[in-house]
């Protein structure tokens, strides 16, 4: 009889994890939601005076792409070296990484919990060559001086803060898997089909410029990774004009088509995700 109660209370417990799960998530959404009011409006002013992206979208996605921008900060521990914060610093960060994952569903890359900016390029490591950012198992790291260039368009299909975070991205996917997101995780072999084609031709090249995404692209396939990212929201006509099957790729996967955007009603995303809440 013992054994048949401690079996039925495992059997419940299994049972219930997952609505509990549910439950205590929407509680937790709801509580932050609450405390985001309060400050959605400062939010906005700072990401719309630096992402034109953000700017472009219509007043629903851009209340969902704020109220992820606060989620992803406030699950973060920011770091500043030789650098003054600002109550702007982690929010333009924050949206970098949302701009990215805004077709997804998964977005906060939980692994990392810590993001370091230093105040401009840094050493690394044995490398000679100064970073402008880099991702390691420790944390992000970003040069605030070349993330602010990128944010402000100074430097052209040049964007650290989207670079970065693409290589956050492919991290929690694939060395840690800590938080998968499936329609990524489904597509990318598709990407590669595209992608490593070009990445290999662009190896076997030499001399000057090899295409729109440059030589650095051709540095290593993580490199080209997070390259492609950079070009695809910074120059999205040039790259669907000399690369379309790999726009078109890249559209599938980040799950949306910065070309899509009518104005005054974003069409975005490809495939709407089935839960059309603020944060999904």
């Amino acid at each position: 009889m013992e054994i048949v109660v401690i079996f039925s209370l495992v059997v419940g417990i299994l049972l219930l994890n997952r609505p509990v799960t549910l439950l205590v998530q929407r509680l937790y959404t709801k509580h932050q939601f609450t405390r985001f009011v309060e400050q959605e409006a400062f939010y906005h002013t700072v990401v719309s005076r630096y992402f034109k992206y953000y700017n472009r979208l219509g007043l629903g996605e851009q209340r969902k792409f704020l109220f992820r921008t606060w989620l992803f900060q406030h699950a973060k521990n920011f770091h500043y070296i030789e650098v003054q914060e600002t109550a702007e610093m982690p929010i333009l960060v924050s949206a970098a990484a949302i701009q990215l994952t805004f077709g997804l569903e998964k977005f906060k890359l939980n692994y990392f919990d810590d993001i370091f900016i230093l105040r401009d390029d840094y050493h690394y490591g044995f490398y000679s060559r100064p970073f402008m950012g880099h991702v390691d198992q420790t944390g992000i790291y970003l040069s605030w001086d070349n993330f602010m260039k990128g944010i402000a368009g100074e430097t052209p299909n040049c964007n650290v803060g989207l670079h970065e975070m693409g290589h956050a991205l492919a991290y929690v996917n694939f060395v840690t898997q800590t938080e998968e997101d499936k329609h990524f995780k489904t597509e990318f072999p598709n990407f590669s089909k595209v992608a490593r084609p070009i990445f290999t031709s662009m190896q076997q090249s030499e001399g000057a410029k090899r295409n729109i995404l440059g030589d650095y692209a051709a540095t290593n396939y993580h490199e080209f990774w997070a390259v492609a990212v950079e070009v695809f929201f910074e120059s999205p006509v040039q790259l669907r004009h000399e690369l379309p099957a790999l726009y078109e790729a890249m559209a599938t996967l980040l799950n949306q088509d910065p070309l899509s955007f009518v104005a005054g009603n974003t069409t975005i995303m490809r495939h709407p995700l089935v839960s059309r809440s603020l944060i999904a």
